[in-house]
Parts: C-alpha cells; sequence; structure tokens
C-alpha cells in the first residue's frame, strides 16, 4: 500500500515536468514567431527589405549587407525599438563604398512670375552658399526656393562648367526651365515676338564652353500657322468666316470692320499668328472680303498669297467683271486671284453623283453613294477603319464608272475632315464638297478650310458649316476642383478600399475601386490632390503614423500605375490623429482606418474640403475610402501594434 503511494506521487512529479517542458518550448516558440515578425514588418516599413531577420529564445538575429554604415545602424535601432535591444544581435555586412555607383547630380532651374526654384542633387564638395549667392546676383531676386540635396560623391567631370553657363544664361530669362548635369545644358523658354525668340537663341548660342552639350528651345506664344488661312463667305443673304487668320491687332481689324461692312453680325474668334506671307496680310483680306460685298454673295479663300473668289450662281457677269477687275488691280503684286463666276443652273441637268460619309454623336461611321472602282472602295472603307476604329465604319458605298478623275482624291480628303467633327456628315460632289456638323474644337473650320484648301486646291468650291458646342469641347467642360473632390467621393458611396493586414499592400478587391478613382482623376485635370493616410489608436503613435504613411504611397503609386499624372498630388499619413469615429469599439476602429482625397487649396482660399467632407455636405454617409480591419480573428488577442 505504502509502494503504491509512493509510485503515484513519483508519477504526478513526472507528468508536471513533462507538462512544464512543452509548456516552455511553446512559449519559446511564439516569442521567437512574435519577434521575428514584428522585427521584420517594422524593417518593411522602413524601406529595409534587404535585412534579413531570424530569431532563437530571446535572441533576435539581423543578418543581410547594408548600403551604407548609417543604414546599418538605422537598422539596429528600428530592431530595438521593436524588442530590448540587449536581445539583438548584428550579424550584417556593410557593402563596399567603392563598389556603389555614383549618382546622376543634376539640377533643375525653375523660373516664373512667382519666383525661382533649384531641385535637384549636387555633390557635396560644391560651396552650396556661393551657388546661391550667384543665382540670386544673376537673376536679381531674393525669392529663391532651395529644393537642392547633396551627395557626397567626386564631382563630375565638367560639372561646374555646366553650373557656370547655366547661371549666366539665367540672367537674360524672366521665364524658363533650366536643366542640368555634367554633360548638357538643357533650356526651354518663351518669348512675345518672333524677333525676341531669335535674338534670345543668338545670345544662348554664343560662348558655349568646348564639350559642353546646350539644347536652346524658345517658343512663341503665337501659333504658327501653315497655309495661313482666310476664308470668308456670303451664302444666302449670311455672311460668316470658316477660318480668319491675321499676323497683328492691325490686320485683325481691318478684316473684322470689312466683314462687318459686308453684312456680318456674329462675333468672329480671328487668330493672330505666325507664317504670313506678307506684312500686307489685313490690306489684301479687308479687299478681298469688300469685294464679297459688292458681288451680294460667294465665297473668298486664301491659303497663304493664293486667293480664289468664286462668285454666286446668278451674278451678272457684267458686275462680276467690274468687281474682280478692281480687286485684282488693288490686291498688292505678292498675292495671285483666281476668281470663278459659275454657269447659271440648267434644269435639265443629269442627276449629280455623291458620295456621303456620316459620323453619328455614338462615333458610328456610315459610308454610302458612289466610288469608281472596287479597289477604290476598299481604299475608302480601310482609311474610314484606321481614322474611326474597325466597329464602327459601315460601308454600302457602290461601283460606278464614269466618274470625275479627281473623285478619289476628294472623298480620302472628305473622310479626313470628317474626322474634325464630334458628329456630322460630308457629302462629295464632282464639283463642290459640304462639310456641316459639330465639334468641341474651335479651331475646327479654320482647320477644315485649310485642309480642303491644301488638298483640293484653293479655286475648289466648297462649304463648311461647322457649329462649336461648349459640352463637346473637352477642355471646356474639365470639372472644378471641388467638383472633383464630389466626384471622387461619389465613387466611393458604400465602398472600402482594403489593405492586408498590418501592411501597406492594398487588397486585390480595392483594385476596382481605384479603377473607378483614376477615371475621374482623368477628367480632373492640373489640381493639387493630397491623399491622406489614417489609423485607429491601437498601438504605438509613430508606428501607426509609419503605416498611414506607407498606405497612402501605396495609393499614389496605384494611381501612377493606371498612367494618372501624379506631379501635383501629395501623399501624408496622419496616423491615428483626426479620427472620425470612437476608438473604443471596433466598428469606430475600423471607421478610423481609411484613406481620404483632400484639394490644396492656395493659403488664400479657406480650409481644403476632404472626399469626407464633400460626402457629408450632399447628405451622404461616411464614404471616404476605408481600410478593411488589418488584425485577422486568430490576432485580435496579440500585440496592439499588430491591430493597425
Amino acid at each position: 500500500m505504502r509502494l503504491s503511494s509512493i509510485f503515484a506521487i513519483a508519477g504526478t512529479f513526472l507528468l508536471a515536468a513533462i507538462l512544464a517542458w512543452v509548456a516552455a518550448g511553446f512559449s519559446v516558440t511564439v516569442i521567437e514567431d512574435n519577434s521575428r515578425t514584428s522585427v521584420r514588418r517594422a524593417l518593411e516599413l522602413q524601406g529595409m527589405e534587404w535585412a534579413e531577420v531570424d530569431a532563437d529564445g530571446l535572441q533576435v538575429f539581423l543578418a543581410g549587407t547594408a548600403p551604407t554604415e548609417a543604414t546599418r545602424f538605422a537598422a539596429l535601432s528600428v530592431a530595438g525599438g521593436v524588442v530590448d535591444a540587449a536581445r539583438v544581435i548584428d550579424q550584417m555586412l556593410v557593402e563596399d563604398s567603392a563598389d556603389i555607383e555614383p549618382p546622376r547630380f543634376s539640377v533643375e532651374i525653375l523660373r516664373n512670375g512667382s519666383g525661382l526654384s533649384l531641385i535637384g542633387l549636387i555633390p557635396a564638395a560644391m560651396d552650396r552658399d556661393v551657388l546661391l549667392e550667384r543665382i540670386v546676383k544673376s537673376a536679381k531676386t531674393d525669392e529663391v526656393t532651395d529644393l537642392l540635396e547633396t551627395a557626397d560623391y567626386p564631382m563630375p567631370a565638367g560639372w561646374e562648367t555646366a553650373i557656370d553657363y547655366a547661371v549666366r544664361a539665367l540672367g537674360k530669362l524672366d521665364r524658363a526651365k533650366i536643366s542640368i548635369d555634367a554633360r548638357q545644358v538643357t533650356i526651354k523658354t518663351m518669348t512675345d515676338s518672333i524677333e525676341e525668340k531669335l535674338a534670345l537663341e543668338t545670345e544662348l548660342n554664343r560662348r558655349i564652353p568646348a564639350k559642353l552639350l546646350v539644347d536652346v528651345e524658345v517658343s512663341a506664344p503665337r501659333p504658327v500657322i501653315t497655309p495661313f488661312t482666310l476664308r470668308f463667305l456670303i451664302e444666302e443673304g449670311t455672311a460668316r468666316f470658316d477660318a480668319c487668320s491675321a499676323d497683328t491687332e492691325l490686320a485683325r481689324t481691318q478684316i473684322i470692320n470689312a466683314a462687318t461692312k459686308a453684312g456680318l453680325t456674329d462675333d468672329t474668334d480671328c487668330v493672330i499668328g505666325l507664317g504670313v506671307p506678307t506684312p500686307q496680310w489685313g490690306h489684301a483680306g479687308a479687299l478681298a472680303i469688300s469685294a464679297i460685298g459688292e458681288l451680294g454673295g460667294g465665297s473668298v479663300t486664301f491659303a497663304d498669297a493664293d486667293i480664289s473668289l468664286i462668285a454666286a450662281q446668278g451674278t451678272p457677269e457684267d458686275v462680276f467683271d467690274d468687281v474682280v477687275g478692281a480687286l485684282d488691280a488693288a490686291l498688292p503684286e505678292v498675292f495671285a486671284l483666281h476668281a470663278v463666276l459659275p454657269p447659271p443652273e440648267d434644269n435639265a441637268a443629269p442627276v449629280t453623283p455623291e458620295f456621303v460619309a456620316t459620323l453619328s454623336p455614338e462615333g458610328l461611321v456610315q459610308l454610302r453613294g458612289r466610288l469608281g472602282s472596287e479597289r477604290l472602295r476598299q481604299t475608302v472603307d480601310s482609311f474610314a477603319k484606321a481614322r474611326f476604329t474597325t466597329e464602327s465604319v459601315y460601308t454600302k458605298a457602290r461601283v460606278v464608272e464614269g466618274l470625275p478623275a479627281d473623285w478619289p482624291v476628294r472623298v480620302l480628303t472628305g473622310l479626313e475632315a470628317l474626322a474634325y467633327l464630334s458628329n456630322g456628315a460630308v457629302v462629295v460632289e464632282p464639283h463642290t464638297l459640304s462639310v456641316v456638323g459639330n465639334t468641341g474644337n474651335k479651331n475646327a473650320s479654320a482647320q477644315i478650310a485649310g485642309l480642303l484648301a491644301e488638298k483640293l486646291g484653293e479655286a475648289e468650291h466648297f462649304k463648311i458649316k461647322v457649329t462649336y458646342q461648349e459640352k463637346l469641347d473637352p477642355i471646356a467642360n474639365i470639372p472644378t476642383p471641388e467638383k472633383c473632390i464630389a466626384m471622387l467621393a461619389e465613387q466611393q458611396v458604400g465602398r472600402k478600399l482594403n489593405f492586408e493586414p498590418g501592411s501597406s499592400t492594398i487588397d486585390a478587391n480595392g483594385a476596382s475601386i481605384l479603377d473607378d478613382i483614376a477615371e475621374v482623376l482623368k477628367s480632373c485635370g492640373d489640381i493639387k490632390i493630397e491623399i491622406g493616410g489614417y489609423t485607429d489608436s491601437q498601438g504605438r503613435e509613430t508606428m501607426n503614423q509609419q503605416l498611414s504613411q506607407a498606405r497612402a504611397n501605396a495609393v499614389l503609386d496605384a494611381l501612377r500605375a493606371r498612367r494618372i499624372i501624379t506631379s501635383n498630388y501629395t501623399a501624408v499619413g496622419y496616423g491615428e490623429a483626426n479620427p472620425i469615429a470612437d476608438n473604443s469599439t471596433e466598428e469606430g476602429r475600423e471607421a478610423n482606418r481609411r484613406i481620404e482625397f483632400r484639394l490644396i487649396r492656395p493659403e488664400t482660399e479657406e480650409a481644403d474640403e476632404t472626399t469626407l467632407e464633400a460626402a457629408e455636405d450632399a447628405g451622404q454617409e461616411d464614404t471616404s475610402a476605408d481600410t478593411n480591419p488589418d488584425a485577422d480573428p486568430v490576432a485580435e488577442e496579440g500585440t496592439a501594434d499588430e491591430q493597425n
């Protein structure tokens, strides 16, 4: 009896020892896994993916090759912030600095009416203060924003020469972008006239140092018009311009005044540009327009120095001769006049062949009418599909014989003119070509007139009746910045932008949300937006701020991947700041983990409105892009840092 009691007691102690050993082993494993995971995540948030992390009991081992000694020390500091620094064992190597490729030193100088900015990377050996003094002296301004960074690498050959040239050039430029590296200086600027452009180009190309490449691009604000086109018509008693170009304000005034006397009542946008064939353009245009007014109808077309005047059908021959003779005598010698008096209408004439191409508002193109050969029909079909996409073109034109020799050129030119319209039609006939429709391009009429005059000849008779509609203009319909923020809010109603737990990786389900957001931003034009990342209050404040910054950066990168120009976008991590719900509940924490889009206004305007505020103003619920809870159910009882 006593022996069995002894065995029972001994067995109890043995079982307790075994259980204690198993529990201790399990605890060590849990500590190792938690330490390894926490340290690795902290290093990845700091961009130190090169670091390798392992754990053995309470000890955490860091391995891998650090780019620099400073980076190695930073990795030790990050790991020491997660676990006790005494537990961190350093087994890292440092990359040999001799094997590191030196960075590309470059500077961009941006100058406009609001000041001057310096952006780029310069050698640490360069005296930064002296460089700024030289720039201030050359530019004669104290409004310099210094955004330069330095790197401790040898100064490349030719660097000082390039800087010297760029600083000298800066003194000659009021508005410019100057890009500098050791081998080349690129200057982009603009002037107010062609004369100033030529003088500045000559000045900048003087005294270029040997072995330094200099690229100078000087533009003038006035467009180059080629051919220089003017087309004025009086049809059915109504006067109008299909195209109006002038080289000076004086020439523009001469042309408009002559058209007004001839019966023009609508406002006309006469483009002032470069490329005029003669300084007497305005005088010649006024003479020709006055001649059409005297004839009581017809059209006059200028294509550079060639003038084609076509009188209205039924114009008396003696009147035509008198007006055209006086015009020909008064025109400057540089111009060549070709005048046509159409024959009287013959009611017994045969049916006029025609080719018609129509473009619907939905983008569908239908081709019908007559073509001279099967080969031309195939050519026209292929040309139309290349212009308007294969799926949108339907051809039912038929092949007939006896069409004019220039019929192929007229048909293809008509299709090219149709491409300038949003919707409309082109009608090709033996003696005329008509273009009718709507467009969102203010210059479409002028461009079509120039095309027809170039392809068909300035003496050709053609009709253009193209109406500009602002709703079709992609530039005029760019939404306001405030509307863009409201549109972003609408895209986020009832939807959540998810991140994988404890990371900045966007969940696969977030791709469709980002696609819709990208489509909105494509229509918003050049506006400044802040992408703000937020977390809940669980965990340490520093870690929350870093995680929110990484997530905001991830959204910015995702938009770049969708071909959104993000140069005016800023990603900012706010951590647990500005909560929109109670952090003491899971629902509140979920609401606080979010991404917001905020409009960045000029400093003189009121506080920015976020997508969340835009939704609230519209009477909606919180529609900011949320994140899913980052802690999975198994980890709900883990460390606070794992739940943000």
